[in-house]
C-alpha cells in the first residue's frame, strides 16, 4: 500500500455517462452549489413586444434584468438562504421549486445552450478531483467567502485550501 506518486500513477478509468447521470447526491451539491454562487448574478433579456406584468408596463425593446443571484438568495423563496443545504435538490424537494426562481443557466427558449455538456463536465471534474484528493479550510481560507461585485460571479481573493492526496490503496 502507497500513496500514488505520479510515476507510479495508473490512468484513472473515467465514469461513464450513465455512472454520472445517476449521481445524485453530486447533482444535488452541483445544483446548490450554483443557487448560491451562479455563473453570472443577473440575466438580460430584450423586449420582443409591448407587455404589461403586474401593472407595470414595459415597451418594445427595453432592456430587462433579471437578477439570478438575489432571487437565488431571497428569504421569501427559499428559507435560510445563506445556508448551503443540497437538500433543497432531492428528488422529495425538487419539484416543489419554482422554474423561475433557480436559474443558473437561465429558462425558457433562450436557456444556455451547454447546459448539459457544462453539467456533465463539472461533475467528471469532481469526481476525477475528489477521487484523489481531500480539501480542508485552513487558517488562509476566507471564511466567510467575500464576493466580488464586479461582472461574473468570483471570490475577492483567491480561495485558498489545504489539499491533501487520497490514499490509493490497490
Amino acid at each position: 500500500c502507497h500513496f500514488c506518486s505520479y510515476e507510479e500513477e495508473k490512468p484513472l478509468a473515467l465514469p461513464t455517462y450513465d455512472a454520472l447521470a445517476q449521481m445524485e447526491y453530486m447533482d444535488m451539491v452541483l445544483n446548490e452549489s450554483l443557487r448560491l454562487y451562479p455563473i453570472a448574478g443577473r440575466l438580460e433579456r430584450m423586449c420582443k413586444k409591448d407587455v404589461e406584468i403586474s401593472g407595470v408596463f414595459i415597451p418594445k425593446g427595453t432592456l430587462v434584468i433579471v437578477p439570478t443571484f438575489s432571487l437565488h438568495r431571497d428569504l421569501d423563496l427559499w428559507p435560510e438562504p445563506e445556508e448551503f443545504r443540497p437538500e433543497r435538490f432531492s428528488k422529495k424537494n425538487k419539484d416543489s421549486i419554482n422554474p423561475y426562481i433557480y436559474l443558473p443557466f437561465g429558462t425558457g427558449p433562450r436557456n444556455c445552450l451547454g447546459m448539459r455538456f457544462a453539467i456533465m463536465n463539472m461533475k467528471l471534474a469532481l469526481v476525477r478531483v475528489l477521487k484523489n484528493f481531500s480539501f480542508q479550510p485552513c487558517k488562509e481560507t476566507q471564511i466567510p467567502l467575500k464576493l466580488s461585485a464586479q461582472g461574473l460571479i468570483r471570490p475577492e481573493k483567491p480561495i485558498v485550501l489545504k489539499v491533501d492526496i487520497r490514499y490509493c490503496g490497490e
